[in-house]
């Protein structure tokens, strides 16, 4: 099997290639379709179930592929494996900076965040299938296109599989150092908006109520439900308010990132915010909070340490180092660990520099990749995996 992969090496490049010079950012729904229509005809090729959804009146492509029907009461899937084909550059990224190679790294926008993850599911399980493994198994593949904004749309889809899944395998790359990811937080956002009355602010000042100072106090009690001891974070990343110079301003916004390392302090969090229009500062002015924490925290079980432990000693066996990190990123995996199902993520490629023009993928990464999940697919099919 080793062998097998490092034949298909150039082919791995050339997929990724191919998906990267599509621009799929998540409101960009035509490029999500042709990165549909490219898996979808791979996995027909395997004989297959594929099947096509449209969540949100059809601005969510997705694709499911299986080896058994997922819609049969009775099917319970060996592996999950879920990815996204959404990225967060608008159109026209891929013309301006198209997939490119440069020394043992891949550049692209997308190519680690998670691309290169998606063309390790497919080339894993054409490994598998040519080895006649995947006969042993029965597997599912999600890839949703609404990751980048919060899954929103696909999340049901996604947690129907889950539920009939054995285990759930998340390809967000493995970390720059070899980390893959057993725990995340938490994460959502509120928005803070006030509502006060405009003035002329020389004339008549006192007619005027101030959203903008309202904010202001708002804003100082909000930063105040943080509690790094326990993880949790609570930034105001946006602001807004006012019209002109001479006007009391009558309406002020803020955006507020929340991440939270435990369910006990999503709770507490979630009692402040919905706390807050009781305590305003400014006489009249009217406060409303909208938002709330949409991923739960990702925090492994006591099956989810027991599947890792079966994975690293296949990982070592085939001299990989197997480490572990807890990152503040949100992945799909916070929804299905959420579930009890086992969630390993952070199973992609190694890269890094997500999210920005510097985002590349180790290319030396790509072969041992798909060794590591094949191996451990062919473990489950010995009946060797737990």
């Amino acid at each position: 099997m080793h062998d097998h992969i490092a034949s298909r090496h150039n082919q791995f490049i050339k997929d990724l290639e191919t998906i990267v010079n599509i621009d799929s950012g998540s409101h960009y729904t035509p490029g999500v379709e042709k990165i549909v229509a490219f898996f979808q005809d791979r996995f027909s090729q395997l004989d297959w179930r594929t099947k096509t959804y449209s969540f949100a009146e059809g601005k969510v492509p997705c694709l499911e592929a299986a080896n058994a029907d997922p819609s049969a009461t009775d099917t319970v899937f060996d592996f999950f494996f879920i990815g996204h084909m959404d990225t967060v550059f608008l159109e026209g990224e891929a013309q301006k900076r198209p997939f490119s190679i440069e020394g043992n790294c891949a550049k692209g926008p997308g190519v680690c965040d998670m691309k290169g993850g998606l063309v390790a599911i497919l080339h894993v399980m054409e490994t598998l299938q040519y080895f006649r493994l995947a006969e042993k198994l029965s597997v599912c593949v999600g890839f949703n296109s609404d990751e980048e904004i919060g899954s929103r749309a696909s999340r049901p889809w996604l947690e129907d599989i889950a539920k009939k899944s054995k285990r759930v395998f998340i390809f967000e790359p493995c970390r720059v150092g070899g980390q893959r990811v057993i725990q995340r937080k938490g994460g959502g956002g509120y928005e803070i908006i006030c509502h006060g009355k405009a003035a002329h602010a020389g004339v008549e000042p006192e007619k005027g109520i101030n959203a903008v100072v309202e904010l202001a106090h708002q804003i100082l009690a909000i930063t105040s439900f943080a509690d790094p001891e326990s993880g949790t974070t609570v930034n105001v990343d946006m602001i807004q308010g006012g019209t002109k110079a001479n006007v009391i301003p009558d309406y002020a916004r803020a955006v507020v990132d929340v991440r939270v390392a435990d369910a006990s302090e999503k709770e507490r969090i979630e009692t402040c915010f919905q706390q807050i229009a009781q305590h305003t500062h400014v006489n009249g002015v009217r406060v409303e909070t909208r938002g709330g924490i949409y991923r739960p925290p990702m925090v492994p079980s006591e099956k989810t340490l027991m599947l890792w432990e079966q994975i690293a000693e296949i990982g070592t066996r085939l001299g990989q180092e197997m480490k572990l990190i807890a990152t503040g990123g949100g992945s799909d995996g916070n929804f299905t660990s959420a579930l009890g199902i086992p969630t390993i993520d952070g199973l992609g490629p190694r890269g890094g520099s997500a999210h920005s023009q510097d985002e590349f993928l180790d290319l030396e990464s790509i072969n041992s990749t798909v060794e590591l999940i094949c191996e451990i697919s062919k473990s489950a099919a010995e009946g060797n995996l737990d």
